[in-house]
């Protein structure tokens, strides 16, 4: 959760996909960088997400137990 709240941190702060990589996943962007572009995107998508909708799912499971 905490990864996820510091990359839409990073993104709401328009800080570069390159560096946010480095810095959170610890990927060096320069070595691979469709990995690295798509670690990110991936993960970016899910925070989002989580967020907009999925949030509501774990409380629901929550719940549930």
């Amino acid at each position: 959760m905490t990864l996820y709240l510091r990359l839409l941190d990073a993104a709401r702060d328009g800080a570069d996909w390159r560096e946010a990589v480095q810095i959170l996943f610890g990927l060096d962007p320069d070595l691979d960088p469709q990995r690295s572009r798509h670690i990110h995107d991936a993960h970016l998508a899910r925070a989002r997400w989580m967020t907009e909708c999925g949030y509501r799912e774990i409380i629901h499971e929550s719940q549930r137990h």
